[in-house]
């Protein structure tokens, strides 16, 4: 998310056209004294990806944490449809917050709520409902069509009177994002901003006044962009970057592998920088003795336990040489490198503070254009080792991997490994983790005019991928236990692939391929089979699919109904929604099962009139299909012993020439003849003149059969089916076999419930290799990125699925 002046100066001319006494906006009602706010577009998706999250879900463990959960549980009751703002607000050394949204009918229903109770108080003209679900209680009152919730009636009655206290956090609202997981508001003056740093004197409010990021949480990162304005330029650490240009990064290059991290700033005239620190200062002049700096476009900090190291990037290396030329007094030489005594201590903290403090080197070496001061030679070592070993920060993959998200070029960057995670996580919330599974964070401020662009983000380290290996991608939980196969969806955006999957409680998730939950849906009952796509509209646009028991649900990509969808049904749905493109020009046919009877309508709702076939011969047993052989379709319809096979309009279009006694199985087409089992095993094969031939597979009456059109597999007892070969797997529970065609690959999967191990084989019958893995489900296969591996999904612990990649 990169965010521009324009954008900025766009919404400050805007918010000077807007009358006082008027309130549009959710920003408006926020209360006065709001710390920190909290703005999503969905708030599902938030609460799964904090709980979803790795480095979050370890945090959860604060008491700070845990008192502010306590309080936000009735926030799990409410079901908004567009923006929430969360508003944290310091009462008595008590955090409590408010909730504000646009009101809805179904927003807040209380019916179903068990030992809930209400009391209607008076503020003013207003009418507040005070409400005790269990032990909690909260208020709520509504505003212009806003809702807005709270833990405390103190500030119910703050929302409720207009104010200009919070003018500075509305002038940055609308430049947050409309997409992402969350954004964050914050006034630095407040005592829960965040600290970013490792030195006191650049915590949150010396940098700048208001902070507004947007973030991306996925199962193992963090990512945020944002910006940091201030009011008085002269007095926050952001502004003394004023007109000057920011200079690329440079050293991660010289930072140790094995150090803790670094800070950096860079500028690209030192006169300029020194001016404003001096007026950050209120001095005249600062340290005089400059010439060290003259030369110099990037300053950094090198940690290492409890050691600093201080490094100039110098541009004219000869110049910034004969500024030391009083210090060339060698103590030694390491790797051809000299080590030298360096006289001026104090010359760092008198003229680069506030960005550096309490550090005094007395020694330095000179390394390429690189001039290092430390007071411990073992460090300086260190970093000359590191340094020609080319095993330097710069080096690592996690800290590329981390770059893809900043940029190359900014005013001030600080780059934090696991131990100075930790110190940092502590200053924040006053609890130490172990964050060793963390490679690397940071943060870095680009300055632009009149304020900076923030970018940073946190990564876990992952294990190396293998070739020819399995990796698990992520492993996320649901709010409850899954009711049905996890199954990939297309995202018409991406071009990528997605996952549905739907939980006991007939929520429907739209989970990414990053693992984020996109949206959750309530549906009235579970899905029939599986979920199809149609590009209801014909431009690009998908929509999904699928009958419930009564319902036909057509869903767009924000998880809303299409109109005229659902449509809704007084008898019982019996078998899933089957979806014919006859031409593939997208005029769509949706055919609804019930019993014995059949309903055909359009992409749009509305009845076929012209399909003439209303019933069958006795209960429909199976899913109806529609297959192409040669230049002529068929709609196959299949009940205990008779195969429907008609043509588009509903009419006999293949009588077969016998009957027989049909299994619950599918209908395939299997070398171009229409193909099932019987129930007591035999293969069923109708040509399209009607003559019918059986082949008797010794399959038991409990079986399986799944075919492409050149490809058949079975499965009875433990045995498993492959084109002519038979195999014996181990006993067990197993699912019903799946065919994935795939790059011009056939691939059979089938899982075993019992022992929760997945399988899966090519077309000859040969176990893909790594595999088994766990899972405990029937699997979904396919490409779903922009990389050439396969990724699978299945469903891992009751309420999880997981998604792997086969690489």
């Amino acid at each position: 998310m990169r965010f521009f002046l324009c954008s900025l100066l766009l919404f400050v001319v805007l918010s000077c056209t807007n009358s006082k006494n008027e309130r549009h906006q959710l920003i408006d009602f926020v209360p006065d004294d709001s710390e920190i706010i909290l703005k999503t577009t969905n708030l599902e998706s938030l609460k799964s990806a904090i709980e979803n999250n790795s480095f979050l879900n370890l945090l959860s463990e604060s008491d700070t944490y845990k008192g502010l959960q306590a309080k936000l549980n009735s926030i799990s009751n409410l079901n908004p449809s567009g923006d929430v703002l969360i508003c944290i607000s310091k009462k008595r050394d008590s955090l409590e917050y408010t909730l504000i949204t646009k009101y809805s009918e179904i927003l807040f229903q209380t019916d179903s709520l068990k030992n809930y109770i209400e009391e209607e108080l008076k503020y003013k003209s207003h009418s507040i409902t005070k409400s005790t679900l269990e032990d909690a209680v909260f208020f709520n009152t509504i505003v212009d069509s806003t809702f807005i919730l709270s833990s405390s009636k103190v500030l119910i009655n703050e929302c409720l009177n207009l104010s200009d206290k919070n003018s500075g956090l509305k002038k940055l609202y609308d430049v947050t994002s409309k997409d992402e997981n969350i954004s964050i508001l914050c006034n630095t003056n407040s005592k829960l901003s965040p600290s970013f740093f490792i030195e006191d004197e650049l915590n949150a409010h010396s940098l700048s006044d208001f902070l507004a990021l947007d973030t991306e949480i996925s199962q193992d990162n963090i990512f945020i962009n944002g910006i940091a304005k201030s009011i008085d330029s002269s007095k926050k650490v952001i502004d003394l970057f004023k007109n000057t240009v920011p200079q690329e990064n440079q050293i991660q290059n010289i930072t140790p592998g094995n150090s803790d991290g670094f800070l950096s700033f860079t500028f690209d005239d030192f006169q300029v920088l020194r001016e404003n620190i001096s007026r950050y200062h209120n001095k005249d002049s600062i340290f005089d003795n400059i010439e060290l700096f003259n030369s110099i476009i990037e300053v950094g900090v090198i940690y290492e336990d409890e050691k600093r190291a201080i490094v100039l990037n110098s541009i004219d290396a000869i110049a910034t040489q004969d500024a030391l030329l009083s210090d060339k007094n060698s103590i030694e030489t390491f790797r051809d490198i000299k080590i030298f005594e360096f006289s001026k201590s104090g010359i760092f903290l008198e003229t680069l503070a506030p960005f550096i403090n309490n550090i005094q080197p007395s020694n330095y070496c000179i390394i390429d254009n690189y001039f290092v001061f430390a007071d411990s030679v073992d460090l300086l070592q260190n970093i000359i080792a590191s340094y020609q070993n080319k095993t330097t920060l710069g080096n690592r993959g996690y800290f590329k991997e981390l770059s893809e998200n900043l940029s190359s070029e900014s005013s001030l960057i600080f780059v934090a490994k696991p131990e100075l995670l930790k110190t940092i996580v502590e200053k924040n919330i006053g609890a130490r983790y172990n964050f060793k599974n963390y490679n690397l964070s940071a943060i870095q401020f680009i300055y632009d005019t009149d304020f900076a662009h923030i970018h940073g983000g946190l990564i876990k380290g992952k294990r190396k991928r293998v070739q020819n290996s399995i990796s698990e991608n992520f492993n996320l939980k649901l709010d409850t236990d899954i009711l049905n196969t996890p199954q990939f969806v297309a995202n018409h955006i991406t071009k990528q692939k997605e996952i549905v999957v739907q939980d006991l409680n007939n929520k429907l998730y739209l989970i990414s391929n990053q693992g984020k939950i996109v949206w959750k849906k309530q549906l009235n009952s579970a899905i029939l089979g599986k979920v199809e796509q149609i590009d209801m509209y014909k431009n690009g646009r998908l929509q999904l699919a699928f009958a419930t028991a009564n319902r036909v649900y057509v869903v767009d990509r924000k998880g809303r109904d299409v109109a005229p969808f659902p449509l809704k049904f007084n008898d019982a749905i019996t078998q899933p929604l089957s979806v014919f493109d006859y031409d593939k020009n997208k005029n769509y046919r949706l055919l609804v099962t019930q019993g014995k009877n059949v309903l055909m309508y359009d992409a749009r709702g509305k009845t076929v009139s012209g399909f003439t076939f209303k019933k069958a011969n006795g209960n429909i047993i199976s899913q109806p299909k529609h297959f192409r052989i040669g230049t002529r379709d068929y709609l196959v319809i299949k009940t205990e012993n008779k195969l429907h096979i008609l043509d588009r309009v509903g009419k006999t279009r293949v009588s077969p020439k016998s009957t027989n006694a049909y299994s619950n199985e599918p209908v395939f087409v299997y070398k171009n003849k229409f193909t099932t089992t019987t129930k007591d095993g035999k293969l069923v094969s109708v040509d399209t003149r009607g003559n019918v031939a059986l082949v008797d597979l010794r399959l038991t009456n409990n079986h399986n059969l799944e075919t492409t059109s050149k490809t058949r597999v079975t499965f009875h007892d433990n045995k498993l089916g492959i084109k002519s070969r038979e195999l014996e797997l181990d006993y067990g529970n197993y699912t019903r076999p799946n065919i994935f065609y795939i790059n011009d690959k056939i691939y059979v999967a089938i899982t075993d419930l019992q022992s929760k191990k997945v399988h899966l084989y090519d077309s000859q019958g040969k176990m893909i290799p790594n595999f088994p893995v766990y899972g405990n489900s029937s699997i979904s296969l396919d490409n779903i990125d922009r990389d050439r591996n396969l990724e699978f999904v299945t469903k891992g612990d009751a309420n999880s699925i997981i998604l792997y990649e086969i690489n």
